[in-house]
């Protein structure tokens, strides 16, 4: 373990975050709403927090390995929870305590969109701006940003992406040179927002709220400037464009890369992973459109189409807009689209989840395990797009499966144990891990009301979920201490 190689890396990352600081205090210099100087006084201290840890080591030179990799991004997305709640401890506006601030900084950075905030109609610009900001941020993950923007920290940059990139399968690159792959993946992630955002004003919005909502739609981070969601506009169009361009957040980026270099939208089609995540979203669309209406809850079919299919990607996706309380909608469909978050989206995407390939994986597993009863001396391989997959990685996929489920269990166990009734823990948790936002019963709209111990708890979940379990539960481990 090179302690010190870590220490300078997460000096320097701390550094680069502090520049973040800087557009929202710009934002609240454009628009006069006299609260640029949080955001100044966050840049002083989280840069200074930076160079403090960075001198002292600023000549090491060693590349980091795995393991430092790990500890890289586990210590890092703890350090953004405490950082990027500077600014909102600093400003009066809102009018956070310690836990609310972590907790809203947190949630944002891992894409969650749960918020302890109401009266966000009312914010000044500069903190609405930042919240959405922080989303966008967290969805590329600010870890691969500094592997596309700095190759000279003289960094392993496999390590930090192979520890901070969603998904069972790590090794492909993209390009030759890990730093021309993560910037050909922020180069797809800002194409994808600039054309959300320019969608989102010709259907209506203003420029601050088009960008802002573009930020949360692309990185699946589901923060909006207003109390009532995308609701908030009343639009069939913006709903429109919200639905496609979640969607799109949902799929791999890597995917979309490889359909915009060879310029062949058929390569969408060949993805075993894509096609598992559209056939299942229509599926449920389809049926949960026809029950909607059937049971009147929607006046027509097209009514309830529309607004079925928006909370459907956006639940799928963990998003988590909102246009219609859909917690109150009839029958299992809210408990369905509660479910839902545990499939996520795809792997290397910039949703939460456990990802379609890995129950893909297990469901395959699953069917072969099935005719191995009828033929116990047949091989039957577990096959994707026609190959064999490796048995490395579906021991893999069953220990996430295991340990996902068991750090699920306890998280929501404690939950309980603070008095939360059933139906809150669990979809708190699920929200909370699957990085979701809106969940059940006293978290439905916003976790403000509950305890702050429980705020804590789905903090840590809300950071275990996005750096998908392992990597929290590595550094609780004695072997990854041992030299």
């Amino acid at each position: 373990m090179n302690l010190r190689a870590v220490q300078r890396i997460l000096g320097l990352m701390l550094m680069l975050f502090s520049l973040t600081m800087l557009p929202p205090a710009g934002v609240a210099i454009g628009y006069a709403d006299g609260h640029w100087m949080p955001f100044l006084v966050a840049f002083a201290i989280v840069a200074a927090l930076g160079v403090l840890l960075w001198l002292p080591v600023r000549n090491m030179q060693a590349d980091l390995r795995l393991r430092d990799g790990f500890l890289v991004i586990a210590v890092f997305w703890i350090f953004l929870g405490v950082a990027g709640a500077t600014p909102l401890l600093i400003s009066d506006v809102p009018d956070l305590s310690v836990t609310d601030a972590v907790f809203e900084a947190v949630s944002g950075f891992t894409t969650t969109g749960a918020t302890v905030i109401v009266g966000l109609d009312g914010l000044p610009k500069s903190i609405l701006y930042y919240r959405q900001q922080i989303q966008w941020l967290g969805g590329m993950s600010i870890i691969i940003l500094a592997v596309a923007l700095m190759p000279m920290l003289g960094i392993g940059g496999m390590s930090l992406v192979k520890a901070d990139t969603p998904g069972p399968i790590k090794d492909q690159r993209l390009t030759p040179r890990i730093t021309q792959t993560a910037r050909a993946l922020w180069a797809v992630y800002v194409l994808l927002t600039a054309l959300c955002a320019g969608s989102y004003w010709l259907a209506g919005m203003n420029a601050f709220d088009a960008i802002g909502h573009a930020f949360s739609t692309i990185s699946t981070g589901g923060y909006s400037p207003y109390d009532a969601s995308l609701g908030h506009f009343g639009s069939a169009s913006i709903d429109a464009v919200a639905t496609l361009f979640m969607f799109a957040g949902g799929v791999s980026f890597a995917l979309h890369f490889s359909v915009m270099r060879r310029q062949d939208i058929r390569l969408y089609a060949r993805d075993t992973e894509f096609l598992a995540f559209f056939w299942l979203i229509a599926s449920i669309i389809a049926v949960a459109s026809v029950y909607l209406w059937l049971a009147g809850e929607f006046p027509g079919l097209g009514e309830s189409l529309r607004h079925t299919a928006f909370h459907v990607i956006s639940i799928h996706t963990g998003t988590g807009y909102t246009t219609t309380g859909f917690a109150h909608w009839p029958g299992a469909l809210p408990a369905l689209l509660m479910l839902l978050t545990f499939i996520g989206g795809c792997a290397g995407s910039t949703t939460g989840g456990m990802k379609v390939i890995r129950w893909l994986l297990v469901f395959r597993q699953g069917v072969a395990e099935l005719k191995r009863l009828v033929h116990p001396s047949a091989e039957i391989p577990v096959k994707l797009a026609g190959r064999p997959v490796p048995e490395r990685v579906i021991i893999g996929v069953a220990g996430f499966f295991a340990m996902y489920l068991v750090v699920f269990a306890v998280l929501m166990l404690m939950m309980m144990m603070l008095g939360l009734d059933q139906v809150t823990a669990w979809s708190a948790i699920a929200s909370a891990m699957n990085n979701v936002g809106p969940g059940l019963g006293d978290v439905a709209a916003t976790f403000r009301d509950v305890p702050d111990g429980a705020k804590w708890i789905s903090a840590i979940a809300m950071v275990a979920g996005r750096v998908e379990i392992f990597t929290m539960l590595l550094l609780l481990t004695p072997e990854f201490w041992k030299r």
